[in-house]
């Protein structure tokens, strides 16, 4: 087992809490990335690190997200029992559309990772690539993001939904000026 606790991982369940930036996201994102191209073989394309833990220098949620990147959408499902077998559990493709997200960490109880299985290069491919390289590739922009989750997070504490939904016209005005629109 990955000792996740090393990299200062780990969330309650559906909870909102910022940690401070860890150099060592970078590595635990890389560990992971090669256990997941190792359980998935062909069926990835490309895993890459996303969400504020893949943004240096700014607060996030001590949760690794990643992005996986498939032929087909409907490959995400071929992905259910080899994501298991290294401790993901399925949480279904309804949560976001066009998304087979998985989840590592004590069910129910925290999260350690959060893995989207969608189509490589497709619109959610592209989205979050654009979100997190405009993030990486401008400094204020990314203290402006981080700002906002500050306060967010104050005011969604037990709401990770609220949390996600309130943050999401900042996400769609950074990924339209970006030049992939809506």
């Amino acid at each position: 087992m990955r000792d996740d606790a090393s990299y200062g991982l780990g969330l309650k369940n559906m909870t909102v809490s910022l940690a401070e930036p860890n150099t060592l996201w970078r590595q635990a994102y890389a560990n992971e990335a090669q256990a997941i191209r190792q359980a998935l073989g062909d069926i990835a394309i490309d895993v890459q690190h996303v969400g504020s833990t893949a943004i240096p220098g700014i607060k996030a949620k001590p949760i690794i997200d990643m992005l996986v990147g498939v032929k087909h959408l409907d490959d995400g499902l071929r992905c259910i029992g080899a994501m298991e077998a290294i401790g993901y559990d399925y949480a279904g493709s309804d949560i976001v559309p066009d998304d087979h997200i998985f989840g590592r960490g004590i069910k129910n109880e925290s999260r350690t990772h959060l893995v989207h299985v969608v189509e490589y290069r497709g619109d959610n491919w592209k989205r979050m690539i654009a979100f997190r390289d405009a993030l990486r590739g401008d400094a204020r922009l990314a203290r402006a993001y981080e700002q906002l989750k500050v306060g967010l997070a104050g005011e969604h504490a037990e709401s990770r939904a609220q949390y996600t939904k309130a943050k999401q016209a900042f996400i769609d005005e950074v990924v339209i000026a970006s030049g992939l629109g809506q």
